[in-house]
């Protein structure tokens, strides 16, 4: 080839070249997208899917949906949304990764779903989300600031809450970390102990611990849930905790973190809740359970002591109260207990 036509077909390349350069780059690091009609915010990395914030009305409160590792494997149940087939379908207010809360002046925030009867609904509290207050992504994580309220049944707003969400990844290691303001609005706001609370992940069936036996759960309000024994094949769950308690034990017991480990496929997976030292509460009680409800729930201490322990929460009028928690998704390996301490140690500076 002459040095004429060799410059040529470089000079037809080069536009090719360059599209293809920029959207390489485009795709590099996070990027958020605001979808106000769906009502969510999708966060990508490198193109593909890290989670979305949504906030349909038939939530009854916005959450993280649904979790994936780094090789995008769902670590979330997809019931109600979109059923998997062989998942568990009690507990319908479990989706994602939410906070909220049992008893709030009387009305339950953590248990309000479609399910409730209309006649019941008198009952209960809705979380609404009010704003997108900011974005920002770029090659290294992704920030959403987002604010909701906290509304009686009614529609008058009990608490203000102003959360951050911070996204990372590190390798195979995803964190997403959680930082809520509630503030008090018009009147003084008690959180009277109570087992529903506070952060919650309800986990993909591969995740829950083996099932042995049907079991019937009992909300706040005295309403049962029958959870049934299941076919365990592929189910791999067991919590640790950060007191080297392991398995159902780790339910109503105190600790700065829990490693849910275990395996989808041929992929190893931790997912760890890790509190943080300026919380009300710390070390909080974790209300783990083996059928897949992950959560860690600071101000239920009544209920897991035994009576032992009373908190009673309140806040007065004006008042604010910020709780942190920063949750570890790991793929290809379950992280060791020192792994964790290491991230913990970091975290609690913060």
């Amino acid at each position: 080839m002459d040095a004429k036509k060799k410059l040529f077909r470089i000079l037809l390349a080069l536009p090719l070249l360059t599209f293809f350069t920029t959207y390489v780059m485009a795709q590099s690091g996070f990027e958020m997208v605001e979808n106000k009609n769906e009502k969510r915010v999708d966060i990508l990395f490198n193109g593909e899917p890290f989670t979305s914030y949504i906030y349909p009305d038939d939530l009854m409160k916005p959450v993280l949906y649904p979790l994936r590792t780094k090789k995008g494997t769902l670590i979330t149940r997809g019931w109600p949304l979109d059923p998997r087939p062989g998942e568990r379908v009690d507990h319908p207010h479990h989706v994602g990764l939410w906070l909220n809360y049992g008893n709030i002046n009387g009305l339950d925030f953590w248990n309000n779903s479609t399910a409730i009867p209309a006649e019941k609904k008198k009952n209960y509290g809705t979380i609404k989300h009010v704003s997108v207050n900011k974005m920002e992504s770029n090659k290294d994580r992704a920030m959403l600031q987002v604010t909701k309220n906290w509304q009686a049944p009614e529609g008058n707003t009990i608490l203000k809450e102003n959360t951050q969400y911070l996204f990372t990844e590190k390798g195979p290691l995803r964190e997403i970390e959680i930082n809520t303001k509630l503030t008090a609005m018009e009147q003084e706001v008690s959180f009277e102990d109570n087992k529903e609370g506070l952060i919650g992940i309800r986990l993909a069936r591969e995740l829950e611990h083996p099932s042995d036996k049907p079991e019937i759960f009992t909300d706040a309000g005295g309403n049962p849930t029958q959870v049934a024994e299941m076919n365990n094949e592929r189910v791999t769950g067991k919590y640790r905790s950060s007191e080297g308690i392991e398995g159902d034990n780790v339910w109503g017991t105190r600790g700065k973190w829990v490693n849910l480990m275990g395996r989808i496929e041929n992929e190893p997976i931790s997912l760890v809740i890790l509190d943080n030292p300026k919380n009300v509460g710390y070390p909080t009680y974790w209300h783990a359970r083996g059928y897949g409800l992950f959560a860690a729930n600071p101000l239920g201490q009544k209920e897991f002591s035994k009576g032992r322990e009373t908190l009673n929460f309140k806040l007065k009028a004006g008042q604010s109260v910020e709780f942190k928690y920063r949750i570890l998704i790991s793929s290809g390996e379950t992280l060791s207990d020192q792994q964790i301490n290491k991230e913990f140690e970091s975290f609690s500076n913060k």
